[in-house]
């Protein structure tokens, strides 16, 4: 399928490492040209390198911290004079896991403050930036990157994907008019260029290999395998492009069937 992205521009939050530079990747390899913002000019230049040798593509780091409103309008109007327009932008900036993964005796309010900050007020800083540009050329797409923490309890910092389940909804019904669509991704555990140390480490806790690690948190997915974080890219490029007009407002988990809850 023609997903006819070519020749458009998108940018991507938190596109250095992670699921942020596999999404880059595929929007690249579909001929999109790409921003790629995070906080850390070095590994983000390096990345953008990277991107642009393996597709061809104008790869451009712009290093922005979501967390902050001036800073987020800087990168989306040098992204703007870079690539001359904004089609898409796809918000994934924000702590891997969340800050507050403990006890409620032991999660900082501060914590708390700037896992919302970064992801919630982040997503909605980026949109509200982004707006004028996609409204102007009456056609946007954003898509935002949460997780299935949204579903399930367990972790405080999980409250941040809940938000942005709204945040999604409500967007999708602000920007419907002017041919702007939102839609939410929930990964859920994603193999990335983190998971090899992080996956030896555990199994070395264990006292078993990286192989039977890997097993057993299979065990809990549907597939019986964990996600990669390009398979995550395959369906961003398919929210983002012209062929999803017909969704907007929707949240698609993407963990390979790791939940068990029943949604209508």
């Amino acid at each position: 399928m023609d997903l006819e992205l070519e020749g458009k521009t998108a940018i991507v939050t938190g596109g250095s490492v992670g699921i942020g530079k596999a999404v880059a990747l595929e929007l690249a390899r579909e001929g999109v040209d790409v921003a790629i913002c995070a906080r850390r000019p070095e590994p983000l230049e390096q990345a953008a390198t990277e991107l642009a040798q393996e597709t061809g593509r104008r790869v451009v780091a712009v290093p922005a911290d979501t967390g902050d409103r001036a800073s987020v309008e800087h990168m989306v109007e040098t992204a703007y004079g870079a690539l001359g327009r904004i089609d898409i932008l796809v918000n994934n900036a924000a702590f891997p896991g969340g800050l507050v993964t403990g006890t409620l005796a032991e999660a900082s309010e501060e914590a708390l403050i700037d896992d919302v900050n970064t992801k919630v007020m982040g997503y909605f800083r980026c949109a509200k930036a982004v707006e004028p540009h996609m409204r102007r050329q009456g056609w946007g797409r954003i898509v935002n990157i949460g997780g299935t923490s949204a579903r399930q309890g367990g972790t405080i910092s999980g409250l941040r994907n809940a938000a942005i389940v709204h945040l999604t909804k409500t967007l999708s019904q602000l920007l419907g008019p002017a041919g702007v669509t939102v839609n939410l991704v929930h990964p859920g555990t994603t193999r990335t260029e983190r998971s090899g140390p992080m996956y030896e480490e555990q199994a070395r806790r264990q006292g078993l290999t990286v192989d039977e690690v890997e097993a057993r948190i299979a065990e809990g997915i549907a597939i019986r395998r964990i996600v990669d974080a390009r398979e995550i890219g395959y369906l961003v490029c398919f929210l983002a492009s012209p062929k999803s007009t017909c969704v907007t407002g929707e949240v698609v988990a993407a963990g390979g069937g790791s939940m068990n809850a029943v949604y209508q």
